[in-house]
């Protein structure tokens, strides 16, 4: 077999064997093909595309070309869930505890932040002593202890898709359903699940910009779950506004303490019921979504949830008093606020925008090599919808150092409009794919 061949055949418009699949990705994890014809490779992937076959087949070989976690040992359905990323989305944060609250075993592997906001374990190692790294004996040993761990991803975990997407990212070819299906969906089945809850962002802060893309990519994913024994549901949400108010890991641990508290903002409380009501049927603790929804909705309400945060916590050597004392968080040194400058309704509040704002601020990282501040970020005040008068404060900006403040102060100021009329506001799932 050559690569030449499955080249030529690709670009052609043929369509690939599940061995020349295999072949590649082998290949590619192991050296033998070289950048070169994996690039090209991807070029004719682009353009001639993959059939759901075809991308089944990508997704179970890049899944098996490193580390696989085993979670046969561990009690009960084991359900994950993955957002394909947005601004001010902590809910992994408060839908872990929450679900695991409700006798689900959560044993769930997250990423670090690249672009315009810092990723679940960036966020969880603002909290004092917070360990995100375990081996998987420990890893293991707390889930079945506790039920719940939130760890970084192994080393050696899909390795394929990581050489994969650099080469992705520097030859224009990331925006291929197929590659971005077989990208998420392979970590997921590689992370030991047995069910999967996606939640598929769309709008001016997601990846997918319209609903139909994101439709489109929803059910990939879900036909390659089913396709290789997982049952997997998928939820469509916008992302045209930040989830929540806070942008930024110590400002968006705060809001999840809030939400876990019963306090939280409507809009992240909402969709954090809604992913975790499919969590919960999925794993067998609730016949229906309604049923589900009052069990979730009960321990926001009677502190369960709040406790079993508390509980991961100190299992992963944290301190479990901030969910009392949030200020003992990191706290940045300087802060601006951003004021409305006319009467109106807010009509648009830019989620892409914001975060980027929050990303010069020292929020996000530039390259996977980049230090990040994790005190800094935004919080707003307002959301789409709201009246707003000259001088009502719009959004606070916390920062350390004052070298990309003024850039920061533009892009935010820029990322509300206001507007004669209240816009149409969206609801907070657009569609459920199954």
């Amino acid at each position: 077999m050559r690569m030449y061949d499955i080249i030529l055949k690709k670009r052609q418009g043929g369509r690939l064997e599940t061995s020349e699949i295999d072949f590649f990705v082998s290949g590619c994890v192991s050296g033998a093909i070289p950048d070169y014809q994996t690039s090209a490779l991807l070029m004719a992937i682009f353009f001639s595309g993959l059939d759901r076959r075809e991308t089944t087949d990508l997704t179970l070989f890049m899944c098996k070309s490193g580390d696989t976690i085993d979670l046969s040992g561990l009690p009960g359905i084991k359900v994950d869930k993955h957002s394909t990323g947005g601004v001010g989305d902590k809910t992994t944060l408060i839908l872990a505890p929450l679900v695991a609250s409700a006798g689900v075993t959560v044993a769930k592997m997250s990423g670090r932040g690249l672009g315009h906001t810092g990723g679940t374990i960036d966020k969880l190692e603002s909290i004092p002593g917070f360990r995100a790294e375990l081996d998987h004996g420990g890893f293991i040993r707390q889930v079945r202890d506790i039920g719940l761990a939130v760890v970084s991803q192994t080393g050696n975990l899909v390795p394929a898709d990581k050489k994969l997407y650099a080469l992705r990212d520097v030859t224009a070819t990331v925006d291929n359903v197929s590659l971005i299906a077989s990208s998420v969906m392979s970590k997921k089945l590689a992370s030991g699940a047995d069910s999967i809850v996606l939640d598929v962002k769309t709008g001016r802060g997601a990846f997918m910009k319209n609903t139909g893309e994101a439709e489109e990519l929803a059910r990939l994913m879900v036909e390659i779950g089913r396709n290789l024994g997982r049952k997997t549901v998928a939820l469509i949400t916008p992302m045209d506004q930040p989830l929540g108010l806070a942008v930024g890991n110590a400002l968006e641990v705060r809001e999840s303490i809030d939400t876990l508290h019963n306090k939280g903002p409507g809009d992240l409380k909402k969709i954090c019921l809604y992913l975790g009501a499919e969590m919960v049927v999925l794993a067998g603790k609730a016949g229906s979504t309604g049923e589900a929804l009052e069990i979730l909705e009960n321990n926001l309400a009677n502190g369960l949830a709040l406790a079993k945060f508390a509980q991961m916590i100190a299992a992963q050597g944290g301190n479990p008093d901030i969910i009392h004392n949030t200020g003992l968080l990191p706290k940045a040194s300087g802060e601006t606020v951003i004021n409305a400058w006319e009467n109106g309704y807010l009509t648009e509040v830019d989620a892409m925008g914001i975060g980027l704002s929050a990303m010069n601020l020292g929020a996000g990282r530039v390259s996977k090599e980049s230090p990040i501040d994790l005190s800094a970020g935004l919080v707003l005040h307002k959301k789409a919808g709201d009246w707003v008068t000259p001088g009502d404060p719009l959004a606070t900006l916390y920062y350390n150092s004052q070298s990309g403040l003024e850039r920061s102060t533009a892009l935010a100021k820029q990322s509300f409009k206001i507007g004669e009329a209240p816009p149409e506001l969206l609801p907070a799932v657009l569609r459920r794919i199954d």
